[in-house]
């Protein structure tokens, strides 16, 4: 319980870190009534569009401002929960007789992270701190560790294990003489080059590298890699989970297509509704003789007349003017500076210029809608908590009282209004709502459900337009009901509900409405691209469950041969089981999921639900928390043991980025909470088919093929020095000492080995042309124990050939020995890099001739190391060229012949 203590002021545009209930006054200057004000909630929600909050009734009725803070109230509210679409309280004045009590629900909060967007605010601050819905949302992100460097630490482990055993059958093959301890040391000391020590930082370079060229990619403008640990990550996803609005989706509505049953109108026919309503408007107009403002204002004996049919020019203006009245859009002005505040809420004195105006609203398909009426000719201009003003083409402005309005749930998805026009005072019950709600409330008719189902695969969101005339006593009537039911205490939303649909019988079907969420540019060939590339793609939004199913086939997320299986809603253990098995039935079928039905199933059937998600083509989960969305992402990991990719705008988005093995943000209109907390940050969903399939394909084969050749370059050495230790009587005696030893990791070696990020096997074009090149990398064959055991071998191969070959051909002097076989190593790596490329850029080959001229050059220098008068000479020249052919050229056939018996996919493009 909490006491009214704190009471906190915000103006426009001001951010809450506290987080309350939306308080005792709500002043607004520039829209809504007094009691009212607007706010955005993109950082919660990830909804653009603006929230109607409205302040508690009671305290509205006071004389001044001040006297808030001398009332005696208090505010009760449940414990803090996650979910932010709802909130149960009560307010509490006690003195006042009787003492008052008013319900408070969502519409009365202000959450933090949310922003006054147009009014000024008094409230109470409820929740604070760690309490606070957004941050009950967020998770602490944590450090990602790519699956490549996990694979190589394991091999790193193998290499440990092999050093280990390699000294003690060294030691063992000595007969444990002496200090075998002491021997034991100096081979572990001797072998260490087993272990890559130099593996790190090449690998830390090369993925800087990638960054690099990720960021210069004139095909991605704009791209920022934030992170140089995972790069590599980026070809290995299997599961892509994204957000819709604004990412898949613009979130901008246009008005397609009204539908009358027996006429269709598109963008191209909109000219024709314009030239019905004006020729309605002035009609009408006419009959009235202007005598609009007349104190008896003329009454239609519409309800005696007898029934014709009417004109498609009276069928159009109704369907028109149901379309302008029935929805819950506000118009809001901007005040001008100068303007008197009290001047601006006469009607006289308002300004109702077009571009001063804009439209508001909880929905932005509303307001498309009422757009869409004012580019026909009738514009809302005013509305208030009791009343709202069009405007006809001809300039009269008309008033209807607003006498009931019944919001949209997503449980009846239909909502209503009930309007008295002022100049007849004709009343009207206008409803709209989802095709499979109103299908049941409209009077018989033979074409509304083949016409949805055909807006419904052009991807439009269809909604159908009803209405009811009603009389006076048919009014009153309903009002007593309807009053009666919002007091009662038990089973309120049932009995008010009832009541309503005693209203809901036999309504005259007037149109159906289609609009599209336009998709961003390039979202379907993306989609249909990552499918291609085998990774499966899960949309998690918080919409509506219709709008998202309705994204789902119009992006191509799920393709159009696919069944949907629409998940029942379920809220208990019984039904989640009965649904789940009924799903299980079903095929080749994408799901689609509320996030209320999927809290049940993952409470009760953790394992099944996601078995059985994992097999279907896509998943759509619509209505997901912040918190929701993060969790469907480690589950996912957990049960699948595969990467997952998340991808989002907003800053409901972050908790889910930060939990996936790679996140990626992009800059839209949600701000840069996203991007900011991304590993990668992009300006366009289209920008991930190219991330992945190009450089996350390129950087994962590169760092594969760069791990493996640092590994070799370690055991190549090694093996030299355990076959010199064993011809020599096991002794524990370095083979090359002090120079050699470091320049051979590094100036000899280091630059031909690290140009090896510069390759790739197919061109990017080509990578981007057949994605399927992608589905290889995820079973991650590129590095794996066989491919680490073939390095092994053709490290032991050459390490052996190199010393035997010169230990056969050395001269009577040691220094030979060091001479031919570190000259032919160094000639062996070399080449070794020539044999692994696959495409030759030109840094590869000045890498290749630097490291041969450094290792020339410095000859000259190591005086004591080498001969220099026995190196000049032609048996040198030959035998280095005999040892380093019979090392490599096995493996050049080996190679060759493998190329044309069984040839790698990407080579069969690019041949």
């Amino acid at each position: 319980m909490t006491k009214v203590i704190t009471t906190r002021y915000r103006e426009p545009g001001s951010h809450s870190e506290k987080e309350g209930w939306s308080g005792l006054s709500a002043e607004d200057g520039s829209s809504s009534a007094p009691g009212s004000c607007f706010i955005r909630t993109d950082q919660l929600d990830g909804e653009t569009d603006w929230k109607l909050k409205v302040a508690v009734s009671c305290t509205q009725r006071l004389p001044a401002l001040g006297d808030l803070f001398s009332i005696n109230a208090y505010v009760y509210a449940q414990k803090p929960q996650l979910d932010i679409h709802s909130f149960e309280g009560t307010f509490t004045r006690e003195d006042s007789d009787p003492p008052i009590h008013e319900s408070l629900s969502i519409e009365n909060t202000l959450w933090a992270g949310t922003v006054v967007a147009s009014g000024t605010v008094i409230g109470v601050v409820i929740y604070t701190g760690k309490e606070t819905r957004s941050v009950m949302n967020t998770s602490n992100p944590k450090s990602k560790a790519g699956l490549l460097d996990l694979e190589l630490n394991q091999l790193t482990k193998a290499l440990f294990l092999a050093l280990v055993a390699l000294s003690v059958v060294m030691v063992t093959l000595q007969g444990f003489v002496g200090p075998w301890y002491r021997n034991l040391l100096r081979f572990l000391l001797l072998f260490s080059y087993i272990i890559p020590i130099s593996l790190r930082v090449n690998l830390d370079m090369g993925k800087a590298a990638y960054g690099w060229m990720i960021m210069r990619d004139e095909s991605i403008p704009g791209t920022v890699v934030r992170t140089s640990t995972i790069p590599e990550e980026l070809g290995r996803l299997v599961y892509l989970l994204t957000d819709k609005t604004g990412t898949l989706t613009q979130n901008e509505m246009v008005f397609k297509r009204l539908h009358l049953g027996t006429v269709s109108y598109g963008p191209d026919t909109m000219d024709e509704i314009q030239n019905h309503v004006v020729d309605s408007y002035s009609q009408t107009h006419s009959q009235a003789g202007g005598n609009t403002t007349s104190s008896t204002p003329p009454r239609k004996a519409q309800s005696s007349a007898p029934k014709v049919r009417k004109s498609v020019s009276s069928r159009v203006h109704e369907a028109v003017k149901a379309v302008a009245l029935c929805h819950n859009v506000t118009p809001v002005y901007e005040s001008r500076a100068g303007a008197a505040t009290d001047a601006e809420f006469a009607e006289v004195d308002q300004d109702f210029s077009d571009e001063n105006r804009t439209y508001q609203a909880s929905s932005p398909d509303e307001v498309a809608l009422v757009q869409w009426t004012e580019s026909v000719g009738l514009t809302l201009v005013n509305r208030d908590l009791t009343s709202m003003q069009l405007r006809t083409p001809s300039g009269q402005v008309l008033t209807y009282c607003l006498l009931q309005t019944f919001p949209f749930t997503s449980e009846s998805k239909r909502m209503g209004v009930i309007v008295r026009d002022e100049s007849t005072a004709e009343i009207t019950f206008y409803m709209k709502g989802a095709d499979t709600a109103m299908s049941t409330i409209v009077q018989y008719n033979d074409w509304l459900e083949e016409e949805c189902g055909n807006m419904a695969r052009e991807g439009l969101r269809t909604l159908v337009v009803a209405k009811k005339a009603l009389t006076e006593e048919q009014y009153q009537d309903f009002e007593s009901r309807y009053n009666q039911a919002r007091l009662s205490l038990h089973d309120r939303a049932l009995k008010v509900a009832a009541v309503v649909e005693s209203l809901e019988r036999e309504m005259e079907l007037l149109c159906l409405t289609g609009v599209e969420d336009q998709l961003q540019a390039g979202v379907r060939p993306t989609l249909e691209m990552l499918r291609n590339a085998g990774i499966k793609i899960w949309m998690l939004t918080g919409d509506k469950l219709e709008t998202a199913t309705c994204i789902a086939k119009s992006s191509h997320l799920v393709s159009r041969t696919q069944d949907t299986h629409i998940f029942r809603p379920v809220t208990s253990r019984g039904e989640a089981h009965l649904e789940l098995n009924a799903f299980r039935r079903k095929h080749d079928c994408a799901l689609v999921i509320s996030g209320d039905s999927l809290e049940v199933c993952l409470k009760y059937y953790e394992h099944e639900f996601m078995e059985l998600a994992c097999q279907c083509p896509a998943v759509v989960c619509c209505r997901c928390s912040p918190t929701q969305k993060a969790r469907i992402v480690s589950l996912l990991r957990q049960h699948t043991g595969r990467r997952t990719c998340a991808i989002g705008d907003g800053g409901n988005d972050v908790s889910m980025i930060q939990a996936a093995d790679c996140g990626i943000g992009i800059e839209g209109k949600e701000g840069r909470q996203a991007s900011l907390a991304a590993d990668f940050s992009i300006t366009q969903f289209r920008h991930v088919g190219r991330l992945l399939v190009v450089h996350g394909r390129s950087s994962y084969k590169r760092s594969a093929a760069l791990g493996q050749f640092v590994m070799h370059r370690g055991l190549i050495i090694s093996t030299m020095q355990a076959v010199f230790s064993s011809v020599f009587y096991f002794a524990s005696v370095p083979l090359y000492q002090g120079f050699l030893m470091v320049g051979y990791a590094t100036v000899y070696t280091m630059f031909p080995v690290f140009s090896l990020v510069l390759d790739e096997d197919v061109r990017p074009d080509t990578a981007m042309l057949y994605p399927e090149l992608y589905k290889d990398l995820t079973k991650g064959r590129s590095l794996s124990f066989k491919t680490f055991l073939v390095w092994v071998l053709i490290s032991v191969y050459q390490g052996g050939i190199l010393m035997y070959g010169a230990l056969v051909l050395f001269e009577s002097e040691f220094v030979h020995v060091v001479a031919i076989s570190f000259t032919a190593l160094i000639l062996t790596e070399l080449l070794m890099v020539a044999l692994t490329v696959r495409t030759w850029h030109w840094l590869m080959v000045v890498a290749q001739f630097l490291s041969l001229g450094c290792y020339v050059a410095s000859l000259a220098f190591l005086n004591e190391y080498f001969d220099v008068a026995f190196i000049t000479t032609v048996t040198f020249v030959w035998k280095v060229s005999a040892i380093t052919v019979v090392s490599c050229l096995p493996l050049y056939t080996l190679k060759f012949l493998r190329r044309k018996l069984s040839p790698p996919s990407y080579s069969k493009l690019t041949s």
